[in-house]
C-alpha cells in the first residue's frame, strides 16, 4: 500500500531536469548515487498513485488512494493509517430495459449479502449509447421530465438499472464501480 503523495512529492510532479556535478571527487559520486536513488523512487511513488486509465471487467487495483480511515487503528499500539487503495471494475450492461428494471450480476465475490460490510463504495458511473441515432447519455440519467430519469444501483450480487421509458434503442452500456476494501 502507499504511503501519503506528500510525503514524497506535492502531488505527482517529477522535475524533469536533474543535474548532478560528479567532479573527480568520491563525496560527489556519492551524492550523485544518493540523489539517483531518490529520483528513482519519486518516479516509483508517482506511478504507484496515478489513476490508472484501464478499464477492466476485472476486479483491478485502479491507484487512486482514498483517505487514512484513523477510527479503524490503534494509534497506542499501531502504525497509523495509511491512505487505501481504490478498486475499478467494469460491467458491461449490454441494453437498457423498457420501462422497468434490469438485473446483471457483477461477479464482486466479496461484497457481502448480510452483516457488515468489509468495503465502502466510492463511485458508480456509466454510461450507454444508442448506435443507430448515435447518441450518448451517462448513467444515471437525469432529466427534467422525470419518467426519463434513469437510476443505477448496485447490490450484493447485481448492478440494477431502472427506466421510465424505453431505452431499449441504447444497445451499449457499461457501468464502471470503484471501491475501498477494509
Amino acid at each position: 500500500m502507499a504511503s501519503h503523495p506528500d510525503s514524497v512529492n506535492p502531488g505527482q510532479f517529477i522535475g524533469t531536469t536533474q543535474v548532478y556535478d560528479l567532479g573527480k571527487s568520491s563525496v560527489n559520486a556519492e551524492d550523485f548515487t544518493v540523489r539517483l536513488r531518490q529520483n528513482f523512487n519519486n518516479i516509483v511513488m508517482s506511478l504507484n498513485i496515478k489513476d490508472s486509465g484501464l478499464y477492466s471487467q476485472e476486479e483491478f487495483v485502479n491507484g487512486q488512494l482514498f483517505y487514512p480511515d484513523y477510527s479503524r487503528s490503534d494509534s497506542a499500539n499501531g502504525t497509523p493509517p495509511l491512505f487505501r487503495q481504490c478498486f475499478r471494475k467494469v460491467i458491461d450492461f449490454g441494453t437498457l430495459p423498457n420501462a422497468t428494471f434490469r438485473d446483471i450480476p457483477h461477479g464482486i465475490t466479496w461484497l457481502p449479502t448480510i452483516g457488515d460490510t468489509t468495503f465502502i463504495v466510492t463511485r458508480i458511473y456509466g454510461a450507454a449509447t444508442d448506435q443507430v441515432a448515435r447518441k450518448m447519455i451517462p448513467l444515471p440519467y437525469s432529466s427534467p421530465t422525470p419518467n426519463l430519469n434513469i437510476s443505477v444501483e448496485v447490490d450484493a450480487t447485481n448492478v440494477r438499472i431502472i427506466t421510465g421509458v424505453d431505452m431499449t434503442a441504447y444497445t451499449r452500456s457499461h457501468i464502471v464501480i470503484e471501491w475501498v476494501k477494509f
